[in-house]
């Protein structure tokens, strides 16, 4: 008892460094100021002006400057040791908040959206996973959209998680407690005329976007309609439950990419909890989700760690993603220039594609050149011919 005791008061102090904001106090040299706009369902902090950790029934809106240090590698997230003071020249920092009103939210991502080219005038909203506290998920809003140059406006969502590596079953039960505030913040992102809406949810975070566009799709909300591309990273779902979710949600949106990665350790531990062999996020196959119309990304190669956040946090897949502009072509998004070459398996299974991903080699090279992948260059060109002609595809 006396050393569960011990543990758990270990876990809440670590939890309470990663709940602390840290602010710049005046100009930081070097550093990359990035906003990021917030819709959360978390309750006030009675000790720092950003939510904390309980459930609110209203959607709160806010905007939040993170400070980016220079000289940082791809992926990661530096923050400051506990009882150590933070410094901007290497740590993650905010660098100003301010609180809107559903309104002024919809005011401040449309003047985002104008500045945007009118091809990437749209709104692309990140739903993290278990086991974050507020500002982690504001801090990795502003890495990805810096890390992978993600097109539109990126924003974020975020649900009330303990922020606790032993409060599962509450951040379970909070994710689905967050449904409707994400459909709120929907609405309110539809209400600023993006092009169309992407979603991307992490972990649980995947589970609870799966949630909500049944939800839209039972209640033929407008804001369905809106919804342009669905990317799952990592999802913590049972697989039965997402084919039913997808039964009952109909036709998916165009794009729809399931990352997944079989060295993820935390969906291992996951699928142990539940009785399972696997969750969707790290599937063996693509055979468990075949005739979905889904295309799995599969990054195990990238796998480091727990491998939870592979596709956001590996400095090599980051390179990669970021050479191939893999985010604008995955989402429609034309290139200017030519196009890098991406070395990868492609599997076809009933309406299903899995791509295996690789780091680059040298063989990855036929003849002299590089060969673009058939996925991708349909992508590019529409050409719909190229999955039954490319040597790369079975």
């Amino acid at each position: 008892m006396r050393l569960f005791l011990f543990a758990s008061l270990i876990l809440l102090a670590a939890c309470a460094v990663r709940e602390e904001v840290d602010f710049v106090q005046g100009p930081a040299e070097g550093t990359v100021r990035q906003d990021v706009l917030v819709g959360t369902t978390r309750g006030a902090d009675p000790t720092q002006p950003v939510p904390g950790w309980s459930r609110s029934p209203e959607v709160t809106y806010g905007r939040y400057v993170v400070s980016i240090p220079p000289d940082r590698e791809p992926g990661a997230i530096p923050r400051q040791r506990p009882r150590s003071q933070a410094d901007p020249q290497r740590h993650f920092m905010l660098a100003g908040t301010e609180a809107l009103n559903a309104p002024g939210f919809v005011r401040a991502l449309r003047a985002e959206l104008a500045e945007q080219p009118s091809a990437q005038r749209e709104a692309v909203v990140f739903v993290h996973g278990f086991n974050t506290a507020f500002i982690e998920g504001v801090y990795r809003t502003a890495q990805l959209d810096y890390d992978l140059h993600i097109p539109g406006v990126m924003l974020h969502y975020s649900w009330p998680s303990l922020g606790a590596p032993l409060a599962y079953a509450h951040d379970r039960d909070s994710a689905l407690f967050a449904r409707d505030g994400l459909i709120d913040m929907l609405h309110q992102v539809r209400a600023a005329g993006p092009r169309r809406i992407i979603l991307i949810g992490h972990s649980m975070g995947a589970h609870l976007t799966m949630e909500v566009l049944r939800q839209l799709a039972l209640t033929r909300d407008p804001a369905m309609a809106a919804i342009g591309g669905v990317i799952l990273i990592s999802p913590d779902i049972d697989v039965e439950l997402f084919r039913q979710q997808v039964r009952a949600i109909g036709p998916l949106p165009e794009t729809f990419m399931i990352v997944t990665s079989q060295r993820d350790r935390v969906l291992t531990l996951s699928a142990s909890l539940t009785g399972e062999r696997s969750r969707l996020g790290n599937l063996s196959s693509a055979e468990d989700v075949a005739g979905l119309g889904v295309t799995l990304v599969d990054v195990s190669a990238f796998g480091t760690g727990a491998g939870h956040f592979t596709a956001g946090s590996s400095p090599a897949l980051i390179g990669l993603f970021a050479q191939m502009n893999a985010f604008n072509l995955a989402l429609g998004q034309e290139t200017s220039g030519s196009v890098p070459l991406l070395p990868a398996t492609i599997l076809t299974l009933q309406n299903t594609t899995e791509i295996i991903l690789n780091p680059l080699s040298g063989e990855t090279r036929r003849g002299g050149r590089a060969v673009l992948p058939w996925w991708m260059r349909r992508l590019v060109t529409g050409d719909e011919t190229l999955a039954e002609t490319d040597g790369s595809s079975r």
